[in-house]
């Protein structure tokens, strides 16, 4: 459902998976404002009962909520069976919990760099399966998905994450190639440094964007019904340089 008031049409009715990160927390305040209707999950409690406190003081319409851990990929037909019924429809699902797990554990640890998979990519390809076939049986609807600008190449420094973020960006192509042409908008979002706590081991620099103007940018994304937005825009860029260096060269960077 559109919504009515000035500015670009939005969803209304919102399912947001992982409800407590800091750019999923800047997207529905923004989205509050509007009157909108909320269905959260997240796997922290205390974390959750806040974040449905703050939208609803920000003006929505309602808000629902579950906690869940959504690495159990058993339990996500039952929640997103509940969420549709919850809502009335899903007008928007907007999947944004990930970790960024540690690189250097990851390298010396198959168990480490497997949680990680199992978290970013795996319990996705199961939300993203079920919310696919749903908008496209209901043929509306968006499927919003945080991924990074990190799994457009393998660094060194973060190629487990990378690796996550690569195979998520790769499934969500498929499933827009094949759902688009039922009235779905399918959007990967690939956001740069954003001051969140996942980045807050980063040292600030130019780069870096408040999380509210992500938010901004992230809702303009969908409201144009964009297949990727790199967030900001200008990482587009930046990646399209980073992609092109030769391997041989590449490799020898210390990036």
């Amino acid at each position: 459902m559109a919504d009515s008031r000035s500015g670009p049409a939005l969803p209304s009715r919102i399912l947001v998976l992982g409800a407590t990160s800091g750019i999923a927390t800047a997207v529905m305040r923004l989205l509050a404002a509007r009157g909108a209707n909320f269905f959260l999950v997240a796997r922290d409690p205390q974390k959750l009962t806040a974040v449905e406190m703050d939208l609803r003081t920000r003006g929505a319409a309602s808000v629902e909520s579950r906690v869940a851990d959504l690495d159990n990929t058993s339990d996500h037909p039952g929640l997103l069976a509940d969420a549709a019924s919850s809502l009335g429809v899903i007008d928007l699902a907007f999947l944004a919990h990930g970790v960024l797990g540690d690189q250097k554990e990851g390298e010396s640890s198959y168990t480490a760099a497997a949680a990680v998979l199992q978290t970013n990519l795996l319990s996705a390809v199961s939300l993203i399966t079920w919310l696919a076939n749903y908008f496209q049986a209901t043929k509306q609807g968006t499927l919003a998905v945080l991924s990074s600008v990190a799994g457009d190449r393998g660094r060194r420094s973060n190629y487990i994450y990378g690796a996550s973020k690569a195979g998520l960006n790769v499934f969500l192509d498929g499933v827009r190639n094949r759902i688009d042409r039922s009235g779905v908008h399918v959007l990967t979002i690939r956001p740069g440094y954003v001051a969140t706590p996942m980045t807050a081991h980063i040292e600030p620099n130019l780069l870096f964007v408040a999380p509210q103007h992500a938010a901004t940018l992230i809702l303009r994304a969908i409201a144009k019904r964009k297949d990727i937005a790199y967030v900001p825009r200008f990482w587009a860029a930046i990646m399209l340089a980073v992609r092109s260096v030769p391997e041989s060269i590449f490799k020898k960077l210390n990036y």
